[in-house]
C-alpha cells in the first residue's frame, strides 16, 4: 500500500524513499548510516505523516550516529530560526556574497529611475554590481509567488535605468531574488520567460540553489547548534552575529553571555565539528 506524506504546505504526495535518501547523503551522511535511517523510518511510515515528523525521526537517529552531519542536515530549520524578522537572513546572504570575492553591504537605499528603493543587499566586484531582494519565511509551506517576482522585477527594471558608485561608476547587471523556501510555479515560469531577475531558492535552480551556496561557503548559522539554547541563539543575533565562525572570531561573547566555561568549551566544539 503507498504511503502519502503532508508536505508544509498542506499538500499530500507519495512517500519518495529516494528523496529522503538524497537529503541525508548531500548532509554528508554515508551509505550504510542514510540506509540504517531510511529503514528505520519507513518501519515507522503511516499514512499522511507529515514532513516535518520525517525530519524530526531522521535529525535524532542522525544526532546518534554522525553528529556533524546532523548539524548539516537541520541547515534548513537553522536558517528559518534566523526570524522573525529578515534581517539576519540578509546579513547571512551578504556573508555568502562575501565568500564570492564580493564586497556586500545590507539594507541600503538605493535611488531608481522613477523612486527610491529599500535594496536588502547591494554586492560588487571589478566585474559586476548585484542588488538582492532577500525573500524570508519562517513558515517552511510558504512560497515566494508570482506577485513576488512580479514585482521584484519591477523594481530592477527602474534600477537599471540609473547609474551607480560601487567601487566605479556603473549600471546595475543582475537583480536576485533569493528566499530561504520555495517559489511557486508560476513564480519559476516568470521568471525564466522575462529573464533579467535570477531566482534563488532552497533547491531552485537544480545546481546553485541556497543549499549548495550554503554547503560551499560552509557558513553555518548560529541557529544550528544545539548546544545553545533559543534564548542563547537569540541574544546572539541580536548582536548582529549570525555565522558560527563569529563565534570562532570573538570566543570571548560566550562568557559574557553567562556560559559557563564548561559550555562555552562544548559550544566552540560544536563548531569545530562543521
Amino acid at each position: 500500500m503507498d504511503i502519502f506524506i503532508t508536505k508544509a504546505d498542506g499538500t499530500r504526495e507519495k512517500f519518495d524513499v529516494a528523496k529522503l535518501q538524497s537529503s541525508l547523503k548531500r548532509a554528508g551522511a554515508n551509505s550504510k548510516v542514510a540506509q540504517d535511517i531510511i529503514d528505520t523510518i519507513q518501519e515507522k511510515l503511516v499514512d499522511g505523516i507529515t514532513t516535518k515528523e520525517i525530519y524530526h525521526q531522521a535529525f535524532a537517529l542522525l544526532k546518534k550516529e554522525e553528529k556533524p552531519v546532523a548539524l548539516k542536515y537541520s541547515l534548513k530549520r537553522a536558517i528559518m530560526e534566523l526570524g522573525p524578522s529578515g534581517f539576519p537572513f540578509e546579513k547571512f546572504i551578504a556573508e555568502i556574497f562575501k565568500f564570492q570575492g564580493y564586497t556586500a553591504e545590507t539594507g541600503k537605499i538605493v535611488r531608481g529611475f522613477c523612486v527610491e528603493h529599500e535594496v536588502d543587499v547591494v554586492a560588487w566586484n571589478k566585474e559586476k554590481l548585484i542588488m538582492c531582494e532577500a525573500k524570508f519565511h519562517n513558515d517552511p509551506g510558504m512560497k515566494s509567488d508570482l506577485k513576488v517576482a512580479l514585482y521584484v522585477k519591477a523594481r530592477f527594471d527602474d534600477l537599471r535605468k540609473m547609474t551607480y558608485k560601487y567601487g566605479k561608476e556603473r549600471k546595475l547587471d543582475e537583480g536576485w531574488l533569493i528566499t530561504n523556501t520555495k517559489f511557486s510555479s508560476t513564480a519559476i515560469e516568470y521568471g525564466s520567460c522575462q529573464g533579467g531577475l535570477i531566482m534563488v531558492g532552497w533547491n531552485y535552480p537544480p545546481r546553485g540553489n541556497l543549499h549548495d551556496l550554503v554547503l560551499e561557503a560552509k557558513l553555518h548559522p548560529v541557529t544550528c547548534l544545539t548546544s545553545l539554547t533559543g534564548r542563547e541563539k537569540k541574544f546572539l543575533l541580536q548582536q548582529g552575529l549570525v555565522l558560527c565562525k563569529s563565534i570562532i572570531e570573538n570566543p570571548g561573547l560566550l562568557p559574557l553571555m553567562g556560559l559557563s566555561p564548561v559550555k562555552a568549551k562544548k559550544v566552540l566544539e560544536e563548531i569545530e565539528m562543521l
